[in-house]
C-alpha cells in the first residue's frame, strides 16, 4: 500500500505540472534537426561514400534539376545503360519546367513518379540504397527530400542467345539459357503464357547478392515439394553462389552419394516439359544452368531429342542407350574376371587368340586395365582443358598413338585397347554429364571385386550398386521411380518413348494433376482402315 501510494502521489504532481513551453521547442527544435540532418544533400552523398569507400566505378553526378534544386545522381559505371541515364534521366530532370517551387518538384518526383522510368523505388536510409547502386539502379538523392529514389537502369553486357553446346539437337529449338536471370525467364514465359506458371524470388550470398527465381506451375507441382524446395534454399548461410553446383550440393537429398539429384540443363524446351510434369526449376543469375528437382534415375537418362523424333526411333535409340550404360562400366570389370577366374567360358579359339595378344604383356589384366583407363581418363580431361580448335584432334590423335605404341611395345594387349575404347565411348552416350562421371567412377570398385573374387564380386558390386539407388531420394522421390516401387501408368515414358496420343497422364510421383491431354479420338486412322 505504502508504493501504491508514492506512485498516485508522482502521477497526479506529473499531470499537475506538464512540461514547459521551453522544453517542447527543445523536443520540436531536436525532431527539425534530425530531419533537417536526414535531408541535407552533402551528408548524405559523404555516408554513400563512407559505405562504398574505394569503389572507383561509382559515379557521384552533381546537378541542378527543376526550379534550382541541387540534386545527385549516383550510379556504378559499366552496370548501367547510360543512354538511359542521361535520356530518361538527366535531360528529363534538367529540364523539369512544370515545377514552380521547390516543394512542388519533391512532390511530382517523388509523389507522382514523373521520371519516365517503369521500375521505381523509394528508400529511406543510406545502407538501404548500397544494395540498389551494386544491383546496378541509379539512385537520386535531392536537397532538402529525406527519401531516396532508386530508378531502374541495368545496362551491363550479357551474352546473346545462341545454340546450347553441350546439349545440341538434330530436330528441337535452337535457344538456350544465358548468364542473365531475367533473360532466362523470359525465355520460359515465351513458351508458358499461363497465369499458373508462378516465379518467387529470393537472394543468397552475404557477398554476392545473387539472384534466385524458384519457378513452378501451380496445380501441376506438389505442394511439400515446392515448400521443401523453399526452406532448403533459404537454409543456405553463403558468402557467395557462382554457379548452380553450388546450390545443388547444399540441397541436395545425399551429398556423399557420387549420382547426381538434381538435373541441370540449357535448354529452355527441356525446362518447358518438366515444369508441366509438376517439376520444380532453379534458376540463378549469373549461370546458364537451370536446376530441375525431383529427378530420377530414367529422367537422366532421357535427352531432350528423344520427344521431338519418331516414338519408333527414340525406343529404338533408348534401348541402345541402356545397353551401352551397362557397356560403360562393366566391360572392363567382365573382361578381368573372365580371363583371370573363369576362362573355361570363353571359347577355345577366342581364347587362344586372347592368350597369345598377352604373351608378351608384363602385367596382369588388372594393372593393365587401370593403366589404360587412367590413361584414357586423362586424355578425356586434357580434351576439355586445352582450347577447343585442337582439343578433339589432339585427344583422338593422343588415344590412336599412345594405343599404338602400347600395342607395339608390348605393354598392353590389343583386346585391352578395344575394351577401353568401348567403354570410352560407351560413357559418352549417357546423356547427362554427372550421371556419366558416376558410372565412370564406380567402374574402379566393381574392378577391383572382378579382380579379386571373379564374377562373384562383380554380382556382389551390381547388389551393392542397386541398393544404393533403390535408397536414394530426391526431394522425396524415390531413385528408381517408377521401376522400384513400380508404377505401371508411368512406365510408358521409361523402356520406351510411347507415342504423344497415348500418354494421357503426367507422372505420378511429380504432378498433382495427373492428366496430360483429353482423350484422342483419332477418328481419322478408323476412317481409313474401314473398306470402301
Amino acid at each position: 500500500m505504502p508504493l501504491f501510494n508514492r506512485l498516485k502521489k508522482w502521477l497526479v504532481r506529473q499531470l499537475a505540472n506538464p512540461p514547459s513551453d521551453a522544453a517542447s521547442a527543445d523536443i520540436t527544435n531536436s525532431q527539425e534537426h534530425s530531419h533537417q540532418e536526414a535531408a541535407d544533400l552533402d551528408s548524405r552523398v559523404k555516408s554513400l561514400k563512407k559505405h562504398l569507400e574505394h569503389c572507383s566505378d561509382v559515379i557521384y553526378h552533381k546537378f541542378t534539376a527543376g526550379p534550382d534544386v541541387p540534386c545527385t545522381l549516383v550510379y556504378m559505371k559499366g552496370m548501367v545503360d547510360l543512354k538511359t541515364v542521361e535520356q530518361s534521366i538527366l535531360k528529363e530532370l534538367m529540364s523539369f519546367d512544370s515545377a514552380e517551387s521547390a516543394n512542388q518538384f519533391r512532390i511530382l518526383i517523388f509523389e507522382y513518379k514523373q521520371i519516365p522510368v517503369a521500375q521505381q523505388k523509394i528508400h529511406f536510409s543510406v545502407k538501404d540504397t548500397v544494395q540498389d547502386i551494386l544491383d546496378g539502379n541509379a539512385v537520386l538523392l535531392v536537397d532538402g527530400e529525406p527519401r531516396i529514389l532508386s530508378l531502374t537502369a541495368v545496362g551491363y553486357e550479357k551474352r546473346a542467345i545462341t545454340e546450347a553446346p553441350n546439349e545440341s539437337v538434330i530436330r528441337g529449338p535452337r535457344d538456350a539459357f544465358v548468364e542473365d536471370l531475367d533473360t532466362n525467364l523470359t525465355l520460359l514465359r515465351r513458351r508458358l503464357k499461363s497465369s499458373s506458371f508462378k516465379v518467387d524470388m529470393m537472394m543468397l550470398g552475404t557477398e554476392s547478392h545473387t539472384q534466385l527465381a524458384v519457378a513452378y506451375l501451380e496445380g501441376k507441382a506438389r505442394h511439400e515439394v515446392v515448400d521443401e524446395v523453399k526452406k532448403r534454399i533459404k537454409d543456405i548461410k553463403v558468402d557467395a553462389i557462382l554457379g548452380a553446383g553450388y546450390v545443388e550440393e547444399l540441397i541436395e537429398d545425399h551429398p556423399y552419394s557420387p549420382f547426381p539429384q538434381m538435373q541441370y540443363t540449357e535448354r529452355p524446351d527441356t525446362v518447358t516439359a518438366s515444369l508441366l510434369e509438376g517439376r520444380v526449376a532453379i534458376l540463378i543469375n549469373g549461370t546458364p544452368d537451370v536446376l530441375l528437382a525431383p529427378v530420377t534415375l530414367f529422367t537422366l537418362l532421357q535427352s531432350a531429342e528423344d520427344y521431338y523424333q519418331r516414338y519408333i526411333a527414340a525406343t529404338w535409340i533408348r534401348w541402345i542407350r541402356y545397353l551401352f550404360l551397362f557397356v560403360c562400366f562393366l566391360l572392363p570389370s567382365l573382361y578381368i574376371a573372365i580371363t583371370t577366374f573363369h576362362p573355361d567360358i570363353i571359347p577355345e579359339r577366342l581364347l587362344v587368340t586372347i592368350a597369345s595378344s598377352r604373351e608378351i604383356v608384363p602385367f596382369p589384366t588388372m594393372v593393365e586395365a587401370f593403366m589404360m583407363e587412367f590413361i584414357f581418363e586423362a586424355l578425356r580431361e586434357a580434351s576439355l582443358r586445352i582450347p577447343k580448335a585442337i582439343g578433339q584432334a589432339v585427344s583422338i590423335i593422343g588415344a590412336l598413338i599412345i594405343g599404338t605404341a602400347a600395342v607395339e611395345a608390348g605393354i598392353v594387349s590389343p583386346f585391352m585397347v578395344i575394351i577401353v575404347s568401348l567403354t570410352g565411348i560407351a560413357s559418352f552416350i549417357i546423356p547427362h554429364y554427372d550421371l556419366g562421371l558416376a558410372f565412370r567412377l564406380i567402374r574402379f570398385p566393381i574392378m577391383i571385386l572382378a579382380a579379386t573374387f571373379g564374377l562373384f564380386g562383380v554380382a556382389c558390386g551390381l547388389i551393392m550398386l542397386y541398393l544404393h539407388l533403390v535408397e536414394l531420394r530426391s526431394f522425396g522421390v524415390p531413385y528408381m521411380m517408377p521401376m522400384t516401387p513400380i508404377r505401371p501408368n508411368d512406365l510408358k515414358d521409361v523402356l520406351v518413348r510411347a507415342p504423344w496420343w497415348a500418354m494421357k497422364t503426367r507422372p505420378s510421383f511429380t504432378s498433382i494433376d495427373l492428366r496430360r491431354q483429353r482423350k484422342v479420338s483419332r477418328q481419322w486412322t478408323r476412317e481409313l482402315d474401314e473398306p470402301e
